[in-house]
C-alpha cells in the first residue's frame, strides 16, 4: 500500500474551459492524468488531492470531474481549492462523491497506515497578493481550521505517521508562518500542497521546516504524474 499525491487538476468536462492556453503542456492534460495515475496506483493505495479539482460553478456540473477522478484506482481524498466553486455545503459535496473518494474538510482522514490532517489554507500576510483589510480574517480562519484538524489528527494516530495536506502554499519562502508553526507543533511529518503553476515557479517549491517536508504537487509541476510520497512508520 503507497501514498500518492497530485493536486490542481483542473478539470472541466461541463465547462469546456481549455487548458492549454497556459501552455501547450496542458494539452490533453486529463488523458496524462489518467494515463500516468493508471500506470503507478494500485486499487489499495491512498492518493491526496489537494484542491483545484474542477472548473465547475455547481456541484451538478463538477459531476462529470467527480466520476473521472473516481473512475482511478486508488482511494481519494480530496481538498478544497480556491476555484473549486461547486465544493459549497460539505454533507451535499460528500453525499455526491463517487465510490472511492472522500472530502476532507476541518477533520481528518484515518487511511490505516497514517492519518491526514489538513485544510484549503489561505495567502500568507506580506505576500504579493494580500490585502491588507481584505485577507486577514479569511487567513485566521484557515489557521484555526488548520489547528481543529490537526488536532483531530494527533488524537487519533496511534503512533501512526501523520501527513497534511493543503492547496494553498504553507510557506512562501522555507521560513516559519503560523501554518507551519502549527505543523510542526503537532507531530507531522510531511505537508504536501498545490495552488502554484508554471513557468514562474518558486525558487524552492520543496523545503523543509522544523523536521516537517513540504512539497509541491500541484500536476503541472509533477508533469501531471501522482507524486508516491515517503513518510516515515
Amino acid at each position: 500500500m503507497s501514498l500518492w499525491a497530485l493536486s490542481d487538476l483542473h478539470l472541466s468536462a461541463s465547462s469546456a474551459k481549455p487548458m492549454d492556453v497556459f501552455g501547450p503542456n496542458w494539452k490533453d492534460h486529463d488523458q496524462k492524468i489518467r494515463r500516468y495515475w493508471q500506470a503507478a496506483v494500485k486499487p489499495d493505495d491512498v492518493v491526496l488531492v489537494p484542491g483545484d479539482i474542477s472548473w465547475a460553478l455547481r456541484l451538478e456540473e463538477a459531476i462529470p470531474d467527480l466520476e473521472f477522478v473516481g473512475s482511478l484506482p486508488g482511494r481519494k481524498l480530496m481538498l478544497k481549492g480556491n476555484h473549486d466553486y461547486w465544493w459549497k455545503s460539505l454533507s451535499k459535496v460528500r453525499a455526491s462523491l463517487p465510490e472511492g473518494c472522500e472530502a476532507l474538510q476541518n477533520d481528518f482522514v484515518d487511511a490505516g497506515f497514517a492519518v491526514i490532517a489538513g485544510t484549503r489554507g489561505w495567502l500568507l500576510p506580506g505576500s504579493d497578493f494580500f490585502v491588507e483589510g481584505r485577507d486577514e480574517t479569511a487567513f485566521e480562519r484557515e489557521v484555526e481550521r488548520l489547528s481543529l484538524s490537526l488536532s483531530a489528527a494527533a488524537a487519533n494516530a496511534g503512533g501512526r505517521p501523520m501527513v497534511v495536506m493543503m492547496h494553498f502554499p504553507p510557506s512562501e519562502d522555507g521560513r516559519p508562518t503560523p501554518f507551519t508553526e502549527r505543523i510542526s507543533a503537532s507531530g507531522a511529518g510531511l505537508c504536501v500542497y498545490g495552488h502554484l503553476h508554471g513557468p514562474a515557479w518558486p525558487s524552492c517549491p520543496d523545503f523543509d521546516i522544523d523536521g516537517v517536508g513540504y512539497r509541491l504537487v500541484s500536476a503541472d509541476w509533477l508533469d501531471f504524474r501522482p507524486l508516491e510520497l515517503r513518510i516515515e512508520e
